[in-house]
C-alpha cells in the first residue's frame, strides 16, 4: 500500500520573487493620456459624449488598480470587461459620420493620430 502522504518536493529556498508590474495598467494609463485631451477638443454639441468617454476611461483605470491590488480578481475583471465594451461603443459612436446625419464631421474626425 502506498504511503498515505504524498512526498512533497523540497522548497526552492526562501527567496521571494518580486511580483511583476501590472502591464495592463500601464497601457490603460497610456490610453487615458492619449484619449483625455482628444475628448477636451470635442465640439460643444458632443460634450455629453466626451464626458461619457472620459468617465469610461477613468472607470477602466480604476478597475485596473483594483485588479492589481485584489487577491480575487474575477468580479473586477468582469466589470472591467463590460466597461471596455461600453468604451468601444462610445468610441465608435464618436467616430461615426452618421451621428449628426452626415452634415457635420464626426467628433473624432479631426483627431491627430
Amino acid at each position: 500500500m502506498p504511503n498515505a502522504e504524498a512526498e512533497v518536493p523540497p522548497q526552492q529556498g526562501d527567496k521571494k520573487k518580486k511580483p511583476e508590474p501590472f502591464h495592463l495598467a500601464e497601457k490603460i494609463g497610456e490610453m487615458v493620456d492619449y484619449g483625455y485631451p482628444l475628448t477636451m477638443s470635442f465640439p460643444r454639441k458632443d460634450r455629453e459624449l466626451a464626458d461619457e468617454l472620459r468617465r469610461s476611461m477613468l472607470a477602466i483605470l480604476r478597475y485596473s488598480v483594483e485588479i492589481d491590488r485584489r487577491y480575487f480578481k474575477k468580479t473586477t475583471t468582469q466589470n472591467m470587461d463590460v466597461e471596455l465594451a461600453v468604451l468601444r461603443k462610445f468610441v465608435r459612436l464618436a467616430a461615426s459620420k452618421d451621428l449628426h446625419g452626415g452634415q457635420v464631421p464626426a467628433a473624432l474626425d479631426d483627431a491627430p493620430v
